[in-house]
């Protein structure tokens, strides 16, 4: 069965459109019935050019001051000397901006009004996105003639391609224009239009200095009864089946980018329409198909909007978990200079998108991929790498000039260029040279899924870089005792001072920053170790290990026994509901806590989440998302039931995508990584003397009581195992099937669903072989 987005009307606006993408172009598809609308999206299309550094020289020499401000919590006057001293000119990084638009009219029916024209001439209509197949059907009758659309975007040629049958011959127009999705603006973002050669050829270069020129094209093929001609600067087309493919190129990839665009239309063309859709399936299933989800009952041929407003079966978490994984392989493909997904994906329909549309490296950029290896999907983290490894070039400016430390960093945003500067001039985030360090994070988590040491050796000089500027941004606290990052925050939160009741943002060693710094280190000892010190600066090693046996600890609050998210103080916060839990990252999407190993902390963990959510914690998208999986890895399968529940009722938009508000698809991504924790968790190991530690799965660790029947297939965990398996009546079936890349051991605890969830059931230690399937059945192995 494939999983399937089903309407029974056209979309009415850009939140119930279809997606669709090939990781570098995108486009929105309307269904509309007598104008099909298609916004259209190029990664590479940004405002301007790069940008020469942008925070002031010399910033460094005020930090000394600033930091003795912050430890005398004079908070007022150290966001004074922030303004006059730190903050970046521009204050913004570049921002992403839409590609165009193309539209098909269609001459049919009479009295064309609203963006889908009148319903009462129009029977049987049905709009679909078959993400098995990533393509967006439409059909319907009007006037008797039954019209059927199918659009892709290709990355086996590189295009998007619409194809349109009819029972009879039919008349459509082809356009293409850059405007605003705002209605009353009526300006074209536009070089020049013009038709050469039977192909639309729109050419932009979007504002700003060295701004990335673009090349839109259209083209269109009938059959061979119809005809295509030029009318103005359209493409009229008669035909009873007829292809029109879109191509686009911009000077990011390109020097002539009108030549690159035509080109890919014209290898479309050589192809014949079965044999484009053929390539197009091929290559999709052989990525996509690796790994699934279903829940049962699956209502699966109802509208997906009508199961989203009342009717939100089982089956509707596994339909979004599907679509999470199909936006992340159409909007994050490895390819030459390919660029991850950004705060809307690809998918990005206006010139003033929320929060510039940019890479947000607080949460939001590293959420877009928490699903990315456990879903099988682990090439398409390769573009955050990418641009990793750029921050690490460019941010070594910033370490030195902003901060006087050696190695580099980032903070809280970045762009198309990987700008490392301050971003805005917001207090509550602006200042926060962590970005990069949280981004570091990702390079063992990769490995642990595949151990490609190929690839552990690429990141080998980025992870040394951040290790280098972390060491010389920690100083003493003042006791003397700790070391703690200075200036500090808690990305985009605000405590008020107990003793002077004055608000501030600033503080010694938030606990966020010090779990991040401890899980750097601690990846850069088993990069280290991985690789018997090979390339490794023995000299920084030994810094390393002295420097976090040294980091200040995770603190809980005598008076709420929650965590403290300041660090040793214990602050008021200004806002009981934050959207940010960014001090529970030690649970998720670290591991330093878990119920078993530390059950103080995981208790304390516990009561801040319900803290949070007591006072409207999870209000945006990507935040309830996080709840998610902070339940999960507590083991919480009531409270997991609760917030996806929620995610799906408060925070997801007629076509599925995620709405902070407005629309954000880091949610998507996050919301589908705590649904894969709900069933299956790796994260622990268990600590044998004198031997490697052993790696923990758990299947069912949280799973929510009504998803009492289901299955698996190709789930990745770490240490390179594959996972699948069925269960029913909230019990695993026999056999569970477990194959193993790395020849690592493991260890298997069986959950069950329901009152008896916290019973582990069958427990299974087995020292695996590469390569070999292991089929399981009471505790015994059997390859």
């Amino acid at each position: 069965m494939h999983p399937k987005l089903r309407y029974v009307h056209p979309a009415p606006d850009w939140n119930s459109a279809l997606p669709l993408g090939n990781g570098r172009l995108g486009a929105m598809v309307y269904g509309g019935i007598h104008t099909e609308t298609l916004r259209l999206n190029e990664e590479s299309v940004w405002y301007g050019g790069p940008q020469p550094p942008r925070t002031p020289f010399g910033a460094r020499h005020h930090l000394e001051e600033l930091r003795k401000l912050i430890r005398a919590g004079q908070h007022g006057d150290a966001e004074s000397l922030v303004r006059q001293r730190f903050l970046a000119t521009p204050k913004s990084a570049r921002h992403y901006e839409p590609l165009g638009t193309c539209t098909i009219d269609f001459e049919h029916g009479p009295g064309r009004s609203g963006p889908g024209g009148p319903q009462n001439m129009v029977k049987e209509y049905t709009r679909d996105l078959d993400l098995a197949k990533a393509e967006a059907v439409v059909q319907y009758t009007i006037d008797g003639i039954t019209v059927r659309r199918e659009a892709i975007v290709t990355n086996a040629d590189n295009v998007i391609a619409i194809r349109i049958t009819a029972a009879s011959e039919i008349t459509f127009n082809v356009s293409l224009t850059r405007m605003s999705d705002v209605e009353w603006e009526v300006n074209e973002f536009l070089d020049s239009i013009e038709v050469l050669d039977k192909r639309i050829v729109l050419h932009a270069t979007p504002g700003g200095k060295n701004s990335n020129s673009l090349c839109l094209a259209a083209g269109a093929r009938a059959d061979s009864s119809g005809s295509v001609e030029v009318v103005g600067r359209e493409l009229k087309v008669r035909a009873k089946e007829a292809l029109v493919v879109l191509a686009a190129q911009t000077e990011y990839r390109h020097v002539n980018v009108q030549e690159a665009s035509l080109a890919d239309i014209d290898a479309a063309f050589k192809y014949t329409t079965t044999e484009l859709w053929k390539r197009h399936v091929e290559d999709w299933t052989k990525i996509y198909g690796r790994m699934s989800i279903q829940l049962y009952p699956d209502d699966a041929h109802l509208a997906t909007d009508h199961r989203l407003t009342t009717h939100r079966d089982p089956g509707l978490a596994s339909l979004y978990f599907a679509y999470a994984r199909y936006l992340l392989l159409s909007c994050s493909r490895p390819s030459p200079k390919a660029l991850p997904a950004t705060l809307q994906g690809i998918w990005n329909p206006s010139f003033q998108p929320p929060w510039g549309s940019k890479y947000t490296i607080n949460i939001n950029l590293q959420m877009n991929y928490w699903n990315a290896n456990t879903s099988n999907l682990s090439e398409c983290e390769i573009p955050f790498f990418d641009l990793l490894e750029r921050l690490a070039v460019n941010g070594q400016r910033t370490a030195t000039e902003v901060w006087g430390c050696r190695g580099w960093c980032a903070h809280h945003n970045t762009d198309i260029f990987a700008d490392t500067e301050t971003q805005d001039r917001w207090m509550p985030a602006t200042l926060w040279p962590l970005g990069g360090a949280w981004l570091c994070t990702h390079i063992r988590e990769h490995y642990c899924f595949n151990g490609d040491k190929r690839f552990l050796a690429r990141m080998v000089p980025v992870l040394q870089g951040c290790v280098r500027f972390l060491l010389d941004f920690l100083v003493s606290d003042a006791s003397g005792q700790y070391l703690v990052t200075n200036p500090s925050l808690s990305p985009e939160n605000t405590f008020r001072h107990s003793e002077s009741g004055e608000t501030g943002v600033f503080c010694e060693g938030s606990t966020m920053d010090m779990e991040i710094v401890r899980q750097v280190f601690s990846d850069y000892l088993f990069a280290a170790a991985e690789f018997q010190a090979e390339a490794f600066s023995t000299s920084t090693i030994e810094e390393v290990k002295a420097a976090i046996q040294r980091l200040q600890p995770i603190t809980i609050s005598p008076e709420h026994g929650t965590i403290q998210e300041w660090g040793l103080s214990d602050y008021e916060e200004t806002e009981l509901g934050h959207r940010h839990v960014s001090h529970l990252y030690a649970l998720h999407p670290g591991s330093a806590i878990t119920p078993i190993s530390t059950p103080g902390l995981a208790e304390a963990a516990r009561r801040t989440l319900l803290r949070r959510i007591e006072h409207g914690g999870g209000h945006t998208g990507w935040s309830r998302a996080w709840l998610i999986n902070l339940w999960a890895r507590l083991r919480q399968p009531e409270q997991c039931g609760l917030n996806i529940e929620a995610l799906l009722r408060d925070s997801t938009l007629p076509n599925m995508l995620d709405t902070h508000p407005p629309f954000q698809i880091d949610g998507n991504f996050g919301g589908a990584g705590g649904i894969l924790e709900c069933l299956v968790q790796s994260h622990e190991v268990i600590a044998v003397e004198g031997r490697p530690a052993v790696r923990v799965i758990r299947l069912l660790p949280s799973c929510p009581e009504d998803w009492q029947r289901g299955e698996v297939k190709g789930l990745k965990c770490r240490g390179g195992f594959e996972l699948s398996f069925k269960w029913d009546a909230g019990v695993i079936c026999e056999p569970v099937i477990v194959q193993s890349k790395l020849a690592n051991e493991l260890v298997l605890f069986f959950h069950r669903v329901g009152p008896d969830a916290e019973d582990m059931g069958t427990q299974v230690s087995v020292p695996a072989r590469v390569g070999e399937h292991f089929v399981y059945k009471d505790g015994l192995s059997d390859t």
